[in-house]
């Protein structure tokens, strides 16, 4: 198991919680609030692809996968 930083995993989880976000129906009223979630995942894309964990990474791929399963995972369990 990858030994993530805990910056790296909130941003993977915040990343997660705004597509769940996104996902959910919204009112044309609310179309201010809607831009500003629709922008958020570009900045935490940013942020999690150019994390300086990734350039010691011994195969990024792998680890990116690892973190996202980690992410989920302990969403799970916290769902239970």
């Amino acid at each position: 198991m990858t030994d993530f930083s805990d910056d790296l995993v909130q941003t993977q989880a915040a990343w997660n919680a705004t597509y769940d976000a996104l996902a959910v129906p919204r009112h044309r009223d609310t179309d201010t609030d809607t831009t500003a979630l629709r922008r958020r995942p570009l900045r935490l894309s940013v942020r999690l692809w150019w994390h300086p964990y990734w350039e010691t990474a011994p195969s990024a791929p792998a680890a990116r996968r690892e973190l996202r399963q980690l992410v989920c995972d302990r969403r799970a369990v916290r769902a239970a």
